[in-house]
């Protein structure tokens, strides 16, 4: 049984995790090296988070997929309390902060123990997140995902009270998405693709704060991207196409904390990937046929909070970290909460 949560208290543990992981490979950042910024990051925030007052365990820990620095998956930390299970990853956009480029962030989101969906060994997923509410398994007959896309994109218009024109899919720029971005032409949405930055793309996906300032100020997205997108593409109504797994669950609880919605489904990209996690899941969970909604991906409350380790634009624009008189200071954001801010760390 998963146990409820006040997910406002793992706001400041995870805000302190992310924040460590932001400053740890900031001296770093713009050198090149991946490998060595991602061990970097994990290094800080695993000491971040061995001082938490929860009874912790990672599930997700994104890096195996790339051979890279993790936190592992049954990884234990805290100093005791309330079971957690937390998805994590360090450094997300680990090509953007070794190149110096904005889109890198550290991110981590928790929930109660049991709730985030059980991915195995599996690296890639095929995903559809959005802020628009209601989207279930139903619009995706047959595990057929982009069977989806013309209900999202209708109703994404019609909230809005725009043109389907006027609606923003993002698609990473990949041949195994070639499917998806075939899928939003035809639907008449505006594709925008992309080559990094999965995650801080849903999450500007999602991000109820631009849709409701939109709202608000009686405007579409489109017309407040010089104010929302100066950093990168722009305000984006979903995020669709094969990525990382990891990367999955991790925004799954950003959804689950913003009222959007999102559906996935196993997409192994190799034979040996398929039979791994067929061996380790079993081949009903991982049939393609089946498409995951969100109250099993996360099965809630749950609680992300992003550090941007470069500059990032998640709906709200967070600047990268920066050396500061005496230490580092890190932009922030909460999902749960809709706050961000600044704080600042001692140095090393």
């Amino acid at each position: 049984m998963i146990v409820s949560l006040d997910v406002v208290d793992l706001t400041d543990p995870l805000r302190s995790a992310v924040a460590a992981a932001a400053a740890g490979c900031l001296p770093l950042v713009g050198g090149g090296d991946g490998d060595a910024l991602d061990g970097a990051a994990v290094a800080a925030m695993r000491g971040a988070l061995a001082s938490v007052p929860v009874e912790g365990r990672v599930v997700v820990g994104e890096g195996e997929k790339d051979g890279a620095p993790m936190l592992s998956p049954g990884e234990r930390f805290g100093r005791g309390g309330v079971a957690v299970d937390l998805a994590v990853d360090p450094v997300d956009g680990t090509r953007l902060a070794a190149a110096g480029r904005p889109g890198a962030m550290a991110v981590a989101a928790a929930t109660a123990r049991g709730g985030f969906f059980d991915i195995g060994p599996a690296h890639y997923l095929d995903k559809l997140v959005t802020w628009v509410p209601g989207l279930g398994a139903t619009d995706a007959p047959d595990g057929e995902l982009l069977a989806a896309v013309p209900a999202l994109v209708a109703r994404a218009a019609e909230l809005r009270g725009v043109r389907a024109a006027e609606v923003r899919i993002a698609v990473q720029e990949r041949p195994r998405n070639r499917a998806h971005a075939a899928a939003v032409r035809a639907s008449g949405a505006e594709l925008v693709a992309f080559e990094h930055g999965e995650v801080e793309r849903s999450l500007r996906a999602l991000h109820r704060g631009a849709r409701d300032a939109a709202t608000r100020a009686g405007a579409s997205w489109a017309s407040e991207a010089s104010d929302l997108g100066s950093l990168g593409d722009g305000p984006l109504d979903a995020v669709l196409g094969i990525g990382g797994a990891p990367e999955g669950i991790i925004v799954a609880g950003a959804a689950l904390a913003l009222g959007g919605s999102m559906l996935a489904r196993f997409a192994p990209q190799s034979r040996r990937e398929d039979e791994r996690v067929r061996s380790a899941l079993g081949a009903d969970v991982v049939d393609p046929r089946r498409v995951i909604p969100l109250d099993v991906l996360c099965a809630g409350p749950a609680e992300l909070v992003v550090a941007a380790v470069t500059p990032c634009e998640i709906g709200v624009e967070l600047p990268g970290a920066e050396d500061r008189a005496g230490g580092v200071r890190v932009a922030w954001w909460s999902a749960a909460s809709g706050r961000h801010g600044r704080m600042d760390l001692p140095r090393g």
